[in-house]
């Protein structure tokens, strides 16, 4: 049983490899580096593409990992057999509740449809003042400038307000990512009032 004590950092990735070696070694190192400052991984559960990579790294240099994976993508993504823990759930949305839940802190490496998914609605959540934890979104090689000028005209079009817009972290590799999670869990509160009903959206 992971020790639930520690920190805990969920890392959003592809279940591919990408296009570009760069890729899958910050995926590895991320596992790995998260791993050598003493904090556990939270991650998709996968043994292929950056996910694999994920949990491989940290793995190596001896950290926990705990996989979280929908039953019908268990053959697809191939379930990892050696980590920490293995959480088999029924559907995506357990799949990231469990993962909001057992995490302190978020980060998106490259990836399509299903990491961005994944980071939009923790930011989301953040907006609504669900959780107050920090999600950093890393943006190797350049690979999310596209999304970071989309989100900047979401600004200017009067859609997304400023102080929500930021709550996008951005880091321009893996050692700058751990850093400003270190750095967010140094200055923010606990979970600022929210109203309850809020609750019932991540049920």
């Amino acid at each position: 049983m992971a020790d639930k004590q520690k920190k805990w950092i969920a890392v959003f990735c592809a279940s591919m490899d990408g296009a570009k070696a760069e890729y899958l070694a910050a995926a590895r190192e991320m596992g790995q580096k998260i791993a050598g400052r003493g904090y556990g991984v939270v991650y998709g559960g996968a043994t292929v593409g950056a996910m694999g990579a994920v949990a491989a790294g940290a793995l190596k240099a001896g950290g926990a990992v705990v996989g979280v994976i929908p039953d019908v993508l268990m053959d697809r993504e191939i379930g990892h057999q050696k980590l920490t823990e293995l959480h088999v759930v029924r559907t995506m949305h357990e799949r990231k509740a469990l993962q909001a839940e057992r995490a302190d802190a978020f980060v998106a490496l490259p990836g399509g449809y299903g990491t961005l998914d994944e980071f939009i609605e923790i930011v989301t959540w953040a907006k609504l003042r669900i959780h107050a934890k920090p999600s950093v979104l890393v943006n190797v090689g350049g690979f999310y400038g596209g999304l970071l000028e989309f989100l900047d005209k979401c600004v200017s079009e009067g859609f997304l307000k400023q102080k929500d817009r930021d709550l996008t972290l951005v880091a321009r590799d893996v050692d700058e990512a751990l850093a400003i999670v270190e750095r967010e869990w140094g200055v923010r509160a606990e979970v600022p009032p929210h109203d309850k009903r809020l609750d019932e959206l991540v049920k």
